[in-house]
């Protein structure tokens, strides 16, 4: 079963990369094509959080499974959102 904290640590991971992605997205508005790294670094990092989100939800109970469900959908809606955005 997986520990209220490593649900919490996990959290608090998905958000750091969430954010780093919204800030990657505003400059790669920004400088266009010459942020690529920054952005290509934000998509591995939000794409790093969903599988351990992925992995740690084998072993969560229902309300923890619902918890790290909706994270996993917020980096998804972002990481959508970036492939989408013409860089």
């Amino acid at each position: 079963m997986a520990t209220r904290e490593s649900v919490s640590n996990l959290i608090q991971q998905c958000e750091d990369a969430i954010r780093f992605a919204n800030d990657q997205l505003q400059v790669e508005r920004a400088q266009e094509h010459y942020n690529e790294n920054g952005y290509t670094d934000a998509l591995h990092s939000l794409e790093n959080a969903y599988n351990d989100l992925s992995k740690l939800a084998l072993s969560a109970n229902s309300q923890q499974r619902e918890q790290l469900h909706r994270m996993r959908l917020q980096l998804q809606q972002l990481q959508n959102r970036m492939i989408v955005q013409p860089h």
